[in-house]
C-alpha cells in the first residue's frame, strides 16, 4: 500500500514538474515573441510629470530602453491622470478600437476602477506572465492584486509602493502634531503655518481621507462602496474639522499649493511648518539635493498612515501594446525597483519580496542608504488602508464645492 502511494505521488509530483515546465518554456517563448513584436516601437507612457526626480528616473529608464531594446520610451507629463483616462474613455466612445494615443499609464485607484468600469484597458491579464512577476509576493504584499480595494485581476503591473508621511522641520517644531485633533489645535494656535494641496491633487486628497478615516475611526461604511446617507453622514466630521480650519490655513485658505514638491518648497523656505508627501524618503532625498535643511524629519500619525501600490496600466487600443508589456517588465526588474528605491534617485519604495531576490539583488537593495529623515520600517508599520474607490469623486466634488466654487 504504501508502495503504491509512493509511486502516486512520485508520478503526480513529476507530471506537475512537466507541466510547470511546459508553461515556463511557453511563457518565455512568449516573452521572446514580445521581445520582437516590441523592436522598434514607441511607447507614450502618460505619468504624472510634477517631480523633476521622477521625471529623471523615467528618462533613465527610457534610455537603457532604447540601447537594450530598440523601444522609444515617450514621457506624456500629466498633471491629473484622470484626464488620461477621459482621452482613452473618449477613443472608446469614437470607436477608436486601435491607435491609441496611449500605449501606457501610471495609475491606481479611483483611475484604475473607473478604467476597469468602462473596459478601458487590455482585456486579457496579463502582469503574472511578465518574467520579472517571479520577483513578486502576494501573500506578504496582497496589495499588488488589490487596488484600492479593487481587484486588480492581472491587468495593471505594480511599480511602487506608497505611504503618507508628514515632515517637519526639527529646528522649528520639536514636537509636531501625530492625530487629526491635535493638527486642529496646532492650526489654531499657529495661523498661517498649515496647508495642503489642493485637491483634485492626489496628495491633496490623501489628505482628506487621512483626517476622515481619523476622525470616523475608520468606519466600515468607507470600505464599501459610497451612497448617499452614508456620505453626509461618514464625511460630516471632516467638514466640520475643515471648516474650523481653513481660516488659520496658510493664505487663510483662499489658495493651496498645486501639488506636493510646491508644499515641499514652502517647508524649505520656512513659510510653512509641516509638509505632506506619499513617499517615505522624499524628504531625505529633497535634503540630499540642497532642496530642505538637515534638521527636517518625517512622522505619522500615532494611529498610522495611508498606504498603497501604485501601477502601469496598459488601455485597450494602445497603439505598441507589445512594447508597453515589455516597459511595464522591465519597470518591475531588480536592476530598475532598486534604482527608483535609491533615495539620491526616487527614493520610491519596492513592490519585490527580498525573498525571492537573489543574494545579489538583495544586497543591492540592503546597500541603499535610507536617508537621514527616514524612518525605519517599524516606524512605519502603522499603515491605513485606503477606503473604496467611489469615495474620491464624491470627496473630490464636495471639497470643490465647499472651498473652491467660489461661493
Amino acid at each position: 500500500m504504501q508502495r503504491n502511494r509512493f509511486y502516486r505521488t512520485a508520478r503526480n509530483f513529476l507530471i506537475g514538474l512537466g507541466l510547470a515546465i511546459t508553461a515556463s518554456s511557453a511563457s518565455a517563448d512568449g516573452f521572446v515573441q514580445l521581445e520582437k513584436a516590441a523592436k522598434g516601437q514607441t511607447v507614450y507612457f502618460n505619468a504624472w510629470g510634477g517631480d523633476a526626480k521622477i521625471n529623471s528616473y523615467i528618462k533613465w529608464a527610457g534610455d537603457t530602453l532604447s540601447d537594450r531594446h530598440d523601444i522609444k520610451l515617450v514621457h506624456v507629463k500629466l498633471t491629473d491622470t484622470a484626464s488620461a483616462v477621459s482621452r482613452i474613455l473618449a477613443e472608446k466612445v469614437a470607436g477608436r478600437l486601435d491607435g491609441g494615443a496611449i500605449d501606457l499609464l501610471w495609475v491606481n485607484g479611483e483611475n484604475f476602477a473607473a478604467m476597469k468600469r468602462a473596459g478601458l484597458l487590455q482585456e486579457r491579464p496579463w502582469v503574472t506572465s511578465l518574467p520579472n512577476w517571479q520577483y513578486t509576493d502576494s501573500n506578504a504584499l496582497p496589495g499588488i492584486l488589490s487596488d484600492f480595494a479593487e481587484p486588480t485581476e492581472g491587468k495593471e503591473s505594480p511599480w511602487g509602493r506608497a505611504q503618507l508621511v508628514f515632515s517637519h522641520d526639527s529646528a522649528r517644531l520639536q514636537t509636531p502634531p501625530k492625530s487629526a485633533r491635535e493638527l486642529a489645535d496646532y492650526i489654531a494656535a499657529n495661523p498661517g503655518r498649515f496647508t495642503f494641496p489642493q485637491p483634485p491633487d492626489f496628495i491633496g486628497m490623501s489628505f482628506l481621507k487621512q483626517i476622515l478615516i481619523e476622525l470616523s475611526d475608520a468606519h466600515p461604511a468607507l470600505y464599501q462602496p459610497v451612497g448617499d446617507a452614508s456620505f453626509d453622514a461618514v464625511t460630516a466630521p471632516l467638514w466640520n474639522w475643515l471648516d474650523a480650519a481653513r481660516p488659520n490655513l496658510w493664505l487663510a485658505g483662499n489658495a493651496y499649493p498645486a501639488n506636493y514638491p510646491v508644499l515641499r518648497q514652502l517647508l524649505g523656505d520656512g513659510e510653512i511648518d509641516i509638509a505632506i508627501a506619499f513617499n517615505p524618503a522624499d524628504a531625505s532625498a529633497a535634503i540630499a539635493r540642497g532642496e530642505l535643511p538637515e534638521s527636517v524629519r518625517t512622522y505619522i500619525h500615532d494611529s498610522g498612515t495611508l498606504a498603497n501600490v501604485h501601477f502601469l496600466a496598459i488601455p485597450f487600443n494602445a497603439s505598441a501594446p507589445a512594447a508597453a508589456k515589455l516597459v511595464a517588465n522591465f519597470m518591475l526588474s531588480p536592476e530598475a525597483q532598486v534604482k527608483k528605491a535609491d533615495t539620491a534617485v526616487w527614493g520610491d519604495p519596492t513592490v519585490l519580496s527580498m525573498d525571492k531576490l537573489s543574494d545579489a539583488q538583495r544586497m543591492a537593495f540592503h546597500k541603499l542608504p535610507r536617508g537621514i529623515a527616514t524612518l525605519s520600517d517599524a516606524d512605519l508599520g502603522r499603515t491605513l488602508a485606503e477606503p473604496h474607490p467611489s469615495w474620491v469623486p464624491r470627496l473630490e466634488a464636495a471639497w470643490i464645492k465647499r472651498y473652491a466654487s467660489g461661493n
